[in-house]
């Protein structure tokens, strides 16, 4: 009886089905899975005339291009770079046609930085610029990742001086700024990256600065691009260990670090920000970079670059999964003021 009464008011599945899209919010994900031996990919664009990701090697003289299905296959292979250098972080130059990459020497090879830029229908080199080290001594240089601008002038984080070079578009670089704001941060001795300084950089069109990730403080810094004046983008939270940024159409910026990735958006040009919503990501495939391709959609590299840094591991799979925020966001937003 009992069994015959609780059938007769159970609720249709399909009714269950459509509360539950109701009541969770829907987050689409696109995730690419690729092969390519040991490549172990670090820098991460999107080329939008191609409609292809562009990624830079750990281990490799070239650069590749992955399609949304899976495809890799070189796009530009330089031979004349110095033995064993590898190729950090890149950007596309879309209105110049161009793809600028960081190169770079690791221990315990001689010290080398320099800028690289490439003709992307061609695949020529348009000139190799020395980035040169002369504001810091004692230390070994890392540059790590470029920005650009409409006006074809990059902006290279120098990670272990904790200073932004600019080159232009010719190829002429110089020392944009050594802001004491960038060293004036505390810094947890303890932390394995407390090495890692200035990271992931981001051009804002919409009112013409750079906006740069400090790894070892978990600050974002808002930088002018004529005079290399810097201060700290007071922020709801830290962005404990930082390391990539981009971008969007809407004027949101996405920031990740290995273990996550935070939204964050800002009403008065980014003197402050609010993290509105974040991300878990996998940290055991060890997230690279980030990059935004069209419609604002969001992507990042799984690269397993750290272990492809320990010369004997050899890995063949890897992946670039799109990251999508509420557009609500998560978190109510708190008086920036009263944030730590």
């Amino acid at each position: 009886m009992s069994s015959s009464s609780s059938s007769s008011h159970e609720t249709p599945k399909y009714i269950i089905f459509f509360l539950l899209m109701v009541m969770s919010p829907i987050i689409s994900s696109n995730v690419i899975n690729f092969q390519s031996p040991n490549l172990f990919p670090i820098g991460f664009a999107w080329n939008p005339t191609s409609q292809h990701f562009i990624l830079s090697s750990l281990r490799h003289h070239s650069l590749k291009f992955v399609s949304d299905g899976g495809i890799v296959e070189t796009l530009i292979s330089d031979h004349s770079l110095p033995p064993m250098v590898t190729i950090l972080g890149i950007t596309i130059d879309s209105i110049n046609n161009r793809l600028l990459a960081i190169i770079h020497a690791f221990e315990p090879l001689p010290p080398f930085n320099a800028l690289a830029a490439y003709d992307l229908t061609s695949g020529d080199r348009l000139f190799l610029t020395p980035l040169t080290n002369s504001l810091v001594t004692g230390r070994r240089p890392i540059a790590i990742d470029v920005a650009i601008d409409f006006s074809g002038n990059a902006y290279v984080t120098n990670s272990v001086g904790n200073f932004i070079w600019k080159v232009e578009a010719s190829g002429k670089p110089f020392v944009l700024s050594k802001s004491a704001v960038f060293s004036s941060q505390h810094v947890d001795t303890r932390q394995p990256y407390s090495f890692s300084g200035l990271s992931g950089i981001a051009y804002v069109s919409n009112g013409g600065f750079l906006l740069v990730v400090q790894t070892n403080t978990g600050k974002l810094f808002k930088v002018h691009v004529e005079d290399g004046t810097a201060r700290v983008v007071r922020s709801t939270e830290e962005l404990t260990a930082a390391e990539g940024i981009a971008v969007r159409n809407d004027g949101i910026v996405v920031v990740m670090s290995e273990k996550k990735a935070w939204f964050l958006k800002s009403k008065d040009g980014w003197d402050e920000a609010v993290v509105y919503d974040e991300i878990a990501l996998d940290a055991d495939k060890l997230p690279t970079s980030v990059t935004v391709r069209e419609e604002n959609r969001t992507y990042v590299l799984y690269g397993k670059a750290r272990k492809g840094s320990l010369g004997s591991t050899e890995k063949t799979e890897f992946s670039i999964e799109e990251i999508t925020g509420s557009s609500k966001g998560k978190k109510e937003e708190p008086d920036v003021n009263d944030a730590s």
